[in-house]
C-alpha cells in the first residue's frame, strides 16, 4: 500500500549531512528506500538539505546544530519553530497518512497535543532514554503517538510507560559506501563529534599507550574546519568559547594532540570520509555513554574495519568480541587489545554487518507504519 509519509528530520543539520550527523544520516538512508518502495515522502528539514524527496517543508532555513548544546533559554525556541512550521502545514491542508518523527521530546509532545488533528505518529528514539525521564515516564500518546527503538539495549533502559508505547526495534543502517579504493594505513579513527561522551581524550591516551597513530574526525560545536575554529577563538567569539564541547576540546583533547601522529582533522564527508574510514586500521569508540544506535560502527564494519570500544549501550550487540573487534571497560585494556587487531578478519566484519542494510531498515519501518495505522484510534 502506498502511503503519504511526513518525515520530521528536525532543525539541526541538513539531510544528508556534510560531515557528522547520525540522525540525518539515518534519514538520508531511509528516504530513498521508502520512495523506491513506492511511498510518497515529504521531508521537513532545513533549507540546505539536498536529498531528493517528493516534497519539502522548511520551517527553519539554516542548520542550527552549532546551538544545540547551548543553555536552554538560548535554544528552546529552535525545535518549537520547527514544529510550528509543521503544525501550520497540517492545519493548512497538508494531507499525510502518518508522521515519522525524529525530533527529541518536542516532536511527540506537540503531535500528542494536536490529538486527532495530526496524523498518527511514529517517533524513532535516537537518544539515551534516561535523559528525559520526567517526560517519558508520564507521556501518553493515546495510541496515536507510538515509538520505535533503535536497539534492544536502548529499550531496556526506557521507563515502563514508554516501553508500553513502543511497537518495534529497528536497528540503524548506514548508506552504502562509495566505491573508492583506499590502501590500509596504521591509524586508528574516531568518527564522532568531539564531546566528552564520545571519549576522544581517552582515545588519544589509549593510542599513545599502544603506539598507534590516531585521527579524530568530527565537528567541535558544529564547526568542521579546524582553521575556522582557531580563527573564531582567536577573535574572542564569546558564544563559541562558552560552548561545553569547545571547553572539552580545548582543555582535555587539544593538549594531547601533536598535529602529526595524534591529530584532529575536523568534520569530514563524502570521498574524504570514505578514504579515511576505509584506510583506518580500527574504529575506536571509547564511549562514556550508552549510545543507542552507533551508525559509525555499522559504517566501519560494513567496510571491513574492526571496532574497539567500551561495552556500553548498543556496542555489545554490534561488535562480536574477538571476531569483529574488542570491547573493554578501561583504557589500559583497550590499549592492550589494539595489539590484537591482526586476529580480526575484514571478511568477518563485512559479514557481521550484512543484515544492517538500508533495504532491511526500510522494510522494518514499513511494517511498523502498517501496524501504527491499523491500531491508531
Amino acid at each position: 500500500m502506498s502511503m503519504r509519509i511526513l518525515i520530521n528530520a528536525g532543525p539541526w543539520l541538513p539531510v544528508p549531512p556534510s560531515g557528522y550527523g547520525g540522525i540525518e544520516t539515518v534519514i538520508a538512508t531511509l528516504v530513498p528506500e521508502l520512495r523506491r518502495a513506492g511511498q510518497h515522502v515529504t521531508l521537513a528539514t532545513v533549507g540546505t538539505s539536498t536529498i531528493e524527496a517528493d516534497s519539502y517543508l522548511h520551517p527553519v532555513a539554516e542548520p542550527q546544530f552549532a546551538s544545540i548544546a547551548r543553555p536552554y533559554n538560548q535554544v528552546s525556541g529552535i525545535a518549537h519553530a520547527q514544529m510550528q512550521g509543521i503544525v501550520k502545514a497540517i492545519y493548512d491542508g497538508g494531507s499525510w497518512d502518518l508522521v515519522h518523527d525524529h525530533l527529541e521530546v518536542v516532536g511527540p509532545a506537540v503531535f500528542a497535543a494536536m490529538g486527532r488533528a495530526a496524523p498518527p505518529v511514529l517517533q524513532t528514539m535516537h537518544w539515551d532514554l534516561a535523559k528525559h525521564k520526567a517526560f517519558y515516564e508520564s507521556f501518553d500518546g493515546r495510541g496515536r503517538v507510538r515509538f520505535a527503538a533503535v536497539s534492544q539495549s536502548q529499550l531496556d533502559r526506557a521507563p515502563e510507560a514508554l516501553r508500553r508505547q513502543t511497537i518495534g526495534v529497528v536497528p540503524l543502517a548506514a548508506p552504502p559506501g562509495l566505491e573508492i579504493h583506499a590502501d590500509k594505513a596504521d591509524h586508528a579513527l574516531v568518527l564522532a563529534r568531539l564531546t566528552r561522551d564520545k571519549g576522544q581524550d581517552a582515545a588519544v591516551r589509549i593510542c599513545r599507550q599502544a603506539g598507534l597513530p590516531l585521527v579524530l574526525a568530527g565537528p567541535v560545536a558544529g564547526i568542521n574546519d579546524p582553521e575556522e575554529l582557531d580563527r573564531r577563538l582567536a577573535a574572542g567569539d564569546a558564544q563559541l568559547m562558552s560552548h561545553p564541547d569547545v571547553g572539552y576540546f580545548q582543555d582535555e583533547v587539544r593538549p594531547l594532540l601533536d598535529g602529526d601522529r595524534y591529530r584532529w582533522i575536523g568534520g569530514i564527508g563524502g570521498e574524504v570520509k570514505e578514504r579515511v574510514l576505509r584506510s583506518a586500521r580500527v574504529l575506536l569508540a571509547p564511549n562514556r555513554w550508552a549510545e543507542p544506535g552507533a551508525t559509525g560502527v555499522v559504517e566501519a564494519l560494513s567496510r571491513g574495519v574492526p571496532v574497539v570500544g567500551t561495552p556500553l549501550g548498543v556496542l555489545p550487540s554490534l561488535v562480536q568480541h574477538g571476531r569483529t573487534g574488542f570491547l573493554a571497560a578501561d583504557e589500559q585494556e583497550l590499549a592492550r587489545l589494539l595489539h590484537k587487531l591482526d586476529s580480526i578478519r575484514a571478511e568477518d566484519c563485512i559479514e557481521a554487518a550484512s543484515g544492517w542494510t538500508p533495504e532491511a531498515m526500510a522494510a522494518s519501518y514499513l511494517r511498523l507504519y502498517d501496524q501504527l495505522l491499523s491500531e491508531a484510534p
